[in-house]
């Protein structure tokens, strides 16, 4: 798909109408509004495992949605433990062990809707270094330019552990051959992609965008702090460092 966009409102828009008038999204319904699932999301997770460093990570952080519950459940197979935020920013991050949950209940523990039970609450500051992210998308270039479904939630994810000292990692995607598009303009706090694994491709990308190097708060206004007490901890955190 070589088409070009103005805008990422516009791209995630042809590529949710591509998805659900092409028959290939998958539930939940409709695709629009949220990080689409596709048909062959399990087998875009698997090729995420066959590309380093994920292939060799054992911690790594993976956005909550649909599509990348087959990604949670392929690292946790692997002996991977899974950070995996909470929707909306609302806390902290949940910790999927391994070695907490047995192989059989690997699937429950990935799904959101019954993750608590078997996850852990990790405060922010004891967030380890991770070794990769993957992180969902609603459209992507080849480029390595990311959409997501518009609240901006993995790139202050990101943003946050850039706060906390963290040393940047690679970011992978798992999309359907649709939510590829020609292109698009990204910012500044946009999260660029390293790696796309559709059901039938791998894209590695040589030159990403530069990622971004701390929140932008400028960006934020105070109903969006208020609504994300992640970014109130991390304040809080950075105002008992000054001390």
């Amino acid at each position: 798909m070589n088409e070009k966009f103005q805008t990422k409102a516009d791209a995630r828009q042809w590529a949710w109408d591509a998805l659900d008038d092409r028959g290939c999204a998958r539930f939940p319904f409709p695709p629009h509004g949220r990080i689409p699932n596709f048909e062959g999301a399990e087998l875009a997770a698997r090729r995420i495992f066959s590309e380093s460093p994920w292939r060799e990570a054992r911690a790594i952080k993976v956005n909550p949605d649909s599509p990348q519950m087959h990604v949670r459940v392929q690292a946790l197979a692997r002996g991977i433990r899974v950070f995996v935020p909470t929707p909306g920013l609302k806390g902290g991050f949940h910790l999927l062990d391994p070695e907490r949950i047995p192989p059989s209940r690997y699937g429950e523990a990935a799904t959101l809707s019954s993750m608590l039970e078997w996850s852990l609450s990790v405060p922010l500051d004891e967030v380890p270094q991770l070794d990769a992210i993957v992180t969902g998308c609603a459209a992507v270039t080849d480029g390595g330019k990311r959409a997501g479904k518009g609240a901006g939630y993995s790139d202050i994810e990101f943003a946050i552990l850039q706060e906390l000292g963290h040393e940047p990692v690679p970011v992978a995607t798992t999309v359907h051959e649709l939510q590829i598009v020609g292109d698009f303009p990204v910012e500044t706090n946009d999260l660029p992609l390293s790696l796309i694994c559709t059901p039938l491709r791998t894209l590695r990308v040589a030159s990403p965008p530069p990622p971004p190097t701390g929140v932008e708060w400028s960006r934020l206004t105070p109903g969006d702090i208020a609504a994300m007490p992640l970014l109130r901890d991390l304040r809080a955190l950075q105002k008992e460092s000054r001390w």
